[in-house]
């Protein structure tokens, strides 16, 4: 009636991130944005440590690693 675009699904998996290992921060960063093999936290200089989490996929074409 109103021409509404269709609602698009949105895709989830379960996607490998890396999460900042200071107990005061929350930050968490996906495994294909990372910036390094091993990256230390974006906000804190933390080191980071891998888990799962059912995320939104999102393609990184920029990612070399």
């Amino acid at each position: 009636m109103y021409n509404k675009k269709p609602v698009e699904e949105i895709i989830t998996k379960d996607t490998k991130i890396w999460t900042c290992t200071a107990d005061n921060c929350k930050c968490w960063v996906r495994d294909n944005f990372k910036s390094s093999d091993e990256p230390l936290c974006p906000i804190c200089k933390s080191p980071m440590a891998t888990q799962t989490k059912e995320l939104q996929v999102v393609d990184n074409p920029c990612s070399s690693f």
